[in-house]
């Protein structure tokens, strides 16, 4: 009897712990906004903007895939912060149907801006169905310029002399990364926006040096305990989240997403992340 007693007592245990993790990874984590603070050293740096901040919002996903009013509330939290600099890293949008248009309008009547500049680049779900559909790149982009935030196609532009340099998406239509980089000026204060992590493996660098800001991958999303994430939509599995050396002068950054793909996440939070401006030694 004791014996039945344990295995039907385990039983109970194990089935309830599933029950609360699973409700944690569908109801709670997903919705449990992180603010990480990073240094950023930058060569050429401006007297004037060192210490000044730039925030990284990554992977919004307004959609139907979860209730974009949390999109609504983070960004409300995000303002209290008063960044410098905000820079917006893809996937604005999970696009099905063109009411995604009217949802982002709707979300980004609070978006975050910078008090002296705001720039994005399109991720893969900005290029609609199958990231082939140029016309909904263009909508996104038209509807974000009206909120004060410049896209960037292959192109840069300098806030107060920090000069970003945007690549379009490596999935979308429009990659065209030499375009962009052929311009770099090693004498500049220079940041670079590239929504898929991937694309820091090609031979289109120009001999760049400095920070890389991705996002694309969501970290995951869900990642098992002392485990890598068991699925990233990267050829190179070792860029899932946060800060990795290149050896070669480059920086990236990888942030974990402020939206979800799916409504799940397990040791996985979103992300909204603050650099603080450094002068590169």
């Amino acid at each position: 009897m004791e014996r039945r007693k344990f295995i039907k007592n385990t039983l109970f245990t194990g089935i309830g712990a599933s029950l609360v993790g699973g409700f944690y990874a569908w109801q709670v984590e997903p919705f449990w906004l992180e603010f990480v603070h990073v240094k950023m050293p930058i060569k050429n740096l401006p007297k004037n903007l060192i210490g000044k901040t730039l925030m990284q919002i990554s992977d919004v996903h307004v959609g139907n895939k979860f209730d974009y009013n949390y999109i609504i509330d983070s960004f409300k939290k995000a303002r209290l912060y008063n960044p410098d600099f905000v820079v917006y890293t893809g996937d604005f949008v999970s696009y099905e149907t063109p009411e995604q248009f009217d949802q982002l309008e709707k979300v980004f009547e609070y978006a975050v801006n910078g008090k002296l500049g705001t720039a994005g680049i399109l991720g893969n779900h900005d290029y609609g169905i199958n990231w082939l559909e140029k016309d909904v790149a263009d909508r996104i982009s038209n509807i974000l310029a009206k909120k004060n935030i410049t896209i960037l196609r292959n192109e840069q532009i300098n806030f107060n002399g920090l000069n970003i340099l945007g690549i379009d998406d490596y999935w979308g239509t429009n990659f065209n990364p030499t375009k962009i980089m052929n311009k770099y000026d090693a004498e500049k204060a220079n940041l670079v926006l590239c929504h898929n992590p991937d694309v820091c493996d090609l031979n289109v660098w120009n001999n760049y040096k400095g920070w890389i800001l991705s996002g694309h991958t969501h970290g995951g999303q869900v990642k098992p305990p002392f485990l890598p994430p068991p699925i990233l939509p990267v050829e190179n599995k070792r860029y899932s989240s946060g800060e990795f050396d290149l050896y070669d002068g480059r920086t990236l950054y990888i942030n974990r997403a402020l939206g979800n793909l799916y409504q799940v996440r397990l040791n996985v939070r979103p992300e909204i992340t603050i650099f603080e401006l450094e002068e590169q030694v």
